[in-house]
């Protein structure tokens, strides 16, 4: 805007003093016209810079006097600007006068010169800072957007701290004021999160030791329908309760791995075999990988839970190099499960809740730096991918092939 409104001030600045030069050399060249007239009438001579059609008059001008009429115009006499005026004279003649023009034309072009070189600073100039202003700007807005996308990553600790916050740097502006309130919101998010996982770990601490003493009560009951769901009911109790003290270590990422090389056919089997469950084990390729067994076991031990728990039979693990992906046959992963990822106890209809046990394989798909995603397979079905972050063994053993199922012993 500022660079448009130099060129629009320079151009009618230019239209102005051109228009003032030009006016200026009319009336002279008119009132010489006048004079050289009243010579000419009194039968005196027109003086030297007039004459009746004299060589060199424009064509236009020359019909204008021929047909009585009075005008100016600007030409060109050896190589010089000259200002022309012609008027009507007796005989349908015209009388024409020549007034030099080159000082206007020198005014206008120093003029033109002054405008070009100012404009030119004066847009350097605007761009300069306008450029500094808003690099400074945009790089404070960067900043924050970066902060905001670890945020987003999950480090509550990222902060923006711009100075004009605290008043450090100047008066506040709008993005100091998005900063902050981007600073405000995880500091709130953070202390609420601290809170639940604080509350969550106690809950869990304090449960165990009743849980464990109930455990033990309901071992001592006599045997009958009443003692089955007594325990039954202690037994998802006690898993709970392990499951919120799992999730409460998720939480403070206090974890740490046991990286070793495994082969993934044999912890995957084991998956298969512990639990219990009707399920299908295809090997497609198998590879040796730096991986955490006991991390890899829970991840996909929930996973296959899940799939027999809220999906519908057969359910397929497979086995492609460092993909594994659990799939059942039911109907499918909920939307915002896909969208957004599990969320803890979440519940949608009527027996679709997925409480703890696909949040705990998230978080250790995280530990294990893995990467876990939820689909829904076009002819129906869940489909849960574990992506493992290994590079295969180029000398170990590939198999192929379909294990059979396994069934509940």
């Amino acid at each position: 805007m500022c660079c448009g409104l130099t060129a629009m001030l320079g151009i009618l600045v230019h239209i102005s003093v051109t228009d003032q030069v030009s006016g200026q050399a009319q009336e002279r060249a008119l009132a010489r016209l006048t004079d050289a007239t009243r010579a000419y009438e009194a039968g005196s001579t027109p003086g030297r810079d007039a004459g009746v059609n004299p060589v060199g008059l424009p064509g236009p001008l020359r019909s204008l006097a021929a047909n009585g009429r009075r005008g100016t115009i600007v030409s060109s006499v050896d190589d010089r600007p000259v200002m022309w005026a012609a008027g009507p004279v007796a005989g349908r003649r015209a009388l024409a006068v020549a007034i030099d023009y080159s000082t206007g034309v020198s005014t206008v072009e120093g003029l033109d010169d002054a405008i070009f070189y100012s404009s030119v600073l004066a847009i350097g100039a605007t761009l300069l800072a306008g450029a500094f202003a808003v690099t400074r700007v945009t790089r404070r807005l960067h900043t924050t957007a970066t902060v905001a996308r670890r945020i987003s990553a999950g480090d509550l600790d990222a902060r923006v701290g711009d100075p004009r916050v605290r008043g450090e740097g100047g008066r506040q502006d709008e993005v100091a004021s998005v900063a902050g309130a981007l600073d405000t919101m995880a500091s709130s998010l953070q202390g609420r999160l601290l809170s639940e996982q604080r509350f969550t770990a106690d809950v869990a601490h304090e449960l165990r030791t009743p849980l464990t003493g109930l455990h033990t009560a309901a071992e001592l009951l006599p045997p009958g329908r009443p003692t089955e769901l007594v325990r039954d009911r202690v037994s998802d109790l006690r898993t709970l309760t392990e499951d919120l003290l799992e999730i409460s270590r998720l939480d403070a990422r206090t974890e740490t791995l046991d990286l070793a090389p495994h082969q993934l056919g044999p912890p995957v089997d084991r998956v298969v075999r512990g639990s219990g469950l009707e399920t299908r084990l295809d090997v497609v390729r198998d590879i040796m990988a730096d991986t955490d067994r006991r991390r890899l076991e829970r991840v996909l031990g929930n996973l296959v839970a899940n799939a027999h728990k809220h999906g519908s039979a057969p359910v397929v693990l497979t086995i492609d190099g460092p993909v594994i992906t659990v799939r059942d046959h039911g109907a499918g992963y909920p939307d915002y499960l896909i969208k957004h990822g599990p969320r803890r106890f979440r519940t949608e209809g009527v027996n679709r809740g997925h409480g703890l046990g696909l949040t705990i394989a998230m978080g250790q798909t995280q530990v294990l730096g893995a990467r876990l995603t939820f689909t829904n397979a076009s002819d129906g079905g869940a489909v849960a991918t574990l992506v493992l972050p290994c590079d295969a063994d180029p000398h170990a053993a590939t198999v192929t092939g379909a294990a059979e199922p396994v069934g509940a012993t």
